[in-house]
């Protein structure tokens, strides 16, 4: 009795019969006013990621999408694995493909000491390490960082201040170091190199000047045969072949994971590039016009000089003498 009622009101139903129970497993009424209703494999095809995307994000077993150089200059400028894959328009969360973009890495021999630790502590561990330090250097300690490293004391700073943490009984303990103690970082290259590319250009005689409106130089440089505009750009990354530098630009994202893309060649009239030793090249922008990545190596005859003089004394030298440097650049 019940199961007659109830086919009784399946075929009562409207629009529920055999064809809409094929079209409910995937199949396609033929010969009837009915649309046609695509399968799974259509519905795949159909959307704007690709069947060959979708399975390399899904099985992680296919080639890899990217170049040696993309992959080169999407770390250099990528701080995490994260946003290295970002950079290379990736799933962040596959752990195929981290894998896969991992072993690429190595193969290449890249270099990412420049990637950010992930913390590693949650907020009740940091209020538990607060109250238990005795001085700065204790609390990060106490939290697996390295003892009188700013970087790390301002990111335990950051989260405390965050979570409401009064550190103040332990500011009182940061060292101050020494001005004589103080020594260069090449960390902190990025920043300098404007400043390094204005200093170079003055002591060649030559007027510079900063753009006031945001631009895609970072320097004029009044020079006899006219205003040149100077793109200044530095590199810290070495991989086996020699000091890798992007040349490119990235046009705006949302995500920040745009392909790079050339300089305009009739934008930009001199590159000033400012590699890991410190070595200055000047290269003009013809030279390299249509690339987003270098190898710095091929260009020796673009050097100007060299400022490693800057990172230390000489030996035996006077307190605070600095190492000087020949025209050519080398050291004297």
């Amino acid at each position: 009795m019940v199961g007659t009622r109830h086919r009784e009101r399946l075929r009562g139903a409207p629009g529920r019969g055999p064809a809409w129970l094929r079209r409910l497993t995937g199949g396609q009424e033929i010969g009837s006013s009915n649309l046609p209703v695509p399968t799974n494999r259509e519905l795949l095809l159909g959307q704007n990621v690709s069947a060959q995307r979708y399975g390399l994000a899904m099985a992680g077993d296919s080639p890899s999408r990217w170049s040696d150089t993309e992959l080169t200059s999407a770390v250099a400028v990528s701080t995490s694995w994260r946003g290295l894959m970002r950079a290379l328009s990736l799933p962040e969360t596959s752990p195929q493909m981290i894998l896969r973009v991992k072993q690429d890495v190595a193969r290449l021999g890249l270099d990412t000491s420049h990637f950010t630790t992930p913390r590693t502590w949650s907020g009740g561990q940091l209020k538990r390490a607060i109250a238990a330090a005795q001085s700065a250097n204790d609390l990060l300690h106490s939290l697996g960082l390295q003892p009188g490293s700013n970087e790390a004391w301002t990111r335990v700073k950051a989260n405390a201040i965050r979570l409401g943490l009064d550190l103040s009984q332990l500011e009182s303990t940061i060292d101050i170091s020494d001005p004589t103690d103080q020594r260069p970082d090449l960390g902190n290259l990025r920043q300098a190199a404007a400043s390094l590319a204005a200093c170079w250009f003055s002591l060649c005689g030559f007027n510079t000047a900063i753009p006031i409106e945001p631009a895609v130089y970072d320097l004029l440089v009044s020079r006899p045969d006219g205003i040149k505009r100077v793109q200044v750009t530095t590199t810290t990354h070495k991989s086996k072949n020699g000091w890798m530098i992007q040349v490119g630009r990235r046009p705006y994202s949302a995500r920040n994971n745009a392909r790079l893309v050339p300089y305009d060649p009739d934008l930009i009239d001199l590159f000033f590039i400012v590699d890991g030793d410190l070595s200055i090249y000047l290269i003009p922008s013809q030279v390299i016009a249509g690339r987003v990545m270098i190898l710095l190596r091929t260009y020796p005859q673009y050097i100007v000089g060299n400022a490693a003089g800057l990172m230390a004394s000489r030996p035996n030298a006077a307190p605070g003498a600095l190492s000087t440097l020949d025209r050519d650049g080398t050291r004297s």
